[in-house]
């Protein structure tokens, strides 16, 4: 039996109850005021609004970050490889088009590359510091069997002097750039682990194991005759020894054994102790030209052609088939041809403001891993960026180093933005720092 319903709608108890309609009220009438279910479209509508806000919040995620140096980084390394793009186009329509018959064939290769290499760098720059230091030791070790792959007979393939690439399925990759990677996290993982041991003032503790398995990875890149990719993976060995904190009279006595050998692999090899040679007497010997110095020699015409302004994009004449390498390890002096000195000193400022991110991202970490990390990731980047400058301008003797985010290739391309989504990962957040003298609540109570 209902119980009856007092004015105001509510039963004897206090509980609210439901009115009922007046007298003569019909019963359609009350139905005609309830809302109407709604309609097919509405319901569609609905669910692509969901939808697109779902994947407004999925974008948000990734690009989420609490400091600045997260977006000036990532900001810098797009418009890089964007800057890349371009320049890649213009220095390599013409050999492109004489080999292939088409004037994009490079451009569309890099730009695969590039929508390779972004979507990589944004998932990594997601990844916590676990992850790393699960992986490294995997990372390091198929980094080395990758190198092996260069001698295996119907997979290891030449680039001229150089024998570090694979081929596999049409594609060519050099695997020695994913051993750089993979050296940068496993040495800030090995050395962040010995400074929580306390042995990194041991010569004989820092050695092991980092020696022979640098050793490893190095000397099959020397087997494969890339002198310019031991050098950068040499740098970044040793930046990440120094990052960590290593003694220097440590570094400078394994320096000194460094050059040693490296005089030693630059005499052994008939072709680089020539262009060394030709180097050192600046390529003012005539018999020269045609020999060690064409590439250098027109390189330095092609910057002295841009001028203050240069020629005008696309409109460089080096890259006639006149610059060998065009694209890839001389890309800088088309640049100067094309866009002139001011572009060429643009571009090392944009390679400065990359440093100066780099810096401002490791000196905001509280642990030794993410420092070395990101330190050994600064001295692979703009450290081999300014020995492709040195070697256009012949500050160097020509070593084969690709200008990184802007020269053609795809494997270089590829790691370059894993090693930025790497350093992205320590940036994303700020670490807390606790003030010298205040104790940990959880300490306080043990």
């Amino acid at each position: 039996m209902r119980e009856p319903t007092r004015p105001g709608g509510r039963t004897p108890d206090g509980r609210a109850g439901r009115a009922r309609p007046a007298s003569g009220a019909r019963p359609s009438a009350a139905r005609a005021s309830a809302p109407a279910p709604a309609s097919a479209d509405g319901a569609a509508e609905a669910t692509a609004h969901h939808t697109g806000r779902r994947a407004r919040v999925a974008v948000r995620r990734i690009f989420a970050a609490e400091t600045p140096e997260y977006f000036v980084l990532l900001g810098t390394t797009l418009f890089l490889v964007i800057f890349g793009l371009v320049m890649v186009l213009s220095s390599s329509s013409v050999e492109s088009f004489s080999n292939t018959d088409d004037f994009f064939a490079r451009f569309a290769r890099q730009a695969l590359f590039a929508a390779i290499g972004v979507p990589a760098m944004l998932i990594l720059s997601r990844l916590s510091p676990a992850f790393y230091h699960r992986w490294a030791w995997w990372a390091v070790g198929a980094g080395v069997m990758l190198q092996l792959l260069v001698f295996a007979p119907g997979i290891g393939t030449a680039d001229q002097y150089n024998n570090n690439w694979i081929k596999i399925a049409g594609f060519t990759f050099q695997p020695s750039e994913f051993v750089k990677l993979a050296l940068v996290v496993w040495l800030a993982v090995v050395l962040a682990r010995k400074a929580d041991q306390g042995l990194l003032g041991d010569w004989k503790h820092v050695a092991l194991p980092v020696a022979p398995v640098a050793a490893v990875a190095i000397g099959l890149v020397m087997v494969g005759k890339d002198l310019g990719t031991v050098m950068i993976m040499v740098a970044i060995v040793f930046g990440a020894l120094f990052f960590a904190g290593v003694k220097l009279r440590h570094l400078a006595i394994s320096g000194v054994v460094m050059a040693a050998l490296a005089l030693i692999a630059a005499q052994a090899n008939g072709s680089r102790s020539d262009r060394i040679t030709a180097w050192l007497n600046g390529c003012s010997n005539p018999a020269d030209y045609e020999l060690s110095c064409w590439q250098s020699i027109h390189g330095w015409w092609a910057l002295a052609g841009g001028g203050l302004f240069g020629k005008g994009l696309g409109n460089s004449t080096a890259k006639w088939s006149w610059l060998p390498a065009a694209d890839n390890d001389f890309i800088f002096a088309v640049i100067g041809e094309e866009l002139g000195l001011v572009g060429a000193v643009l571009l090392l400022l944009v390679f400065a403001g990359l440093a100066i991110c780099f810096i401002r991202v490791m000196r905001m970490q509280t642990e030794l891993f993410p420092r070395v990390a990101v330190g050994a990731a600064m001295v692979w980047i703009v450290g081999q960026a300014l020995v492709n400058i040195a070697v256009v301008l012949g500050l160097l003797p020509v070593l084969g180093v690709p200008l990184p985010f802007v020269s053609s290739g795809g494997s270089a391309l590829v790691t370059n933005l894993a090693a930025v989504g790497v350093v992205l990962s320590f940036a994303r957040t700020r670490p807390v720092r606790r003030e010298p003298g205040l104790v940990d609540a959880a300490d306080s109570l043990r």
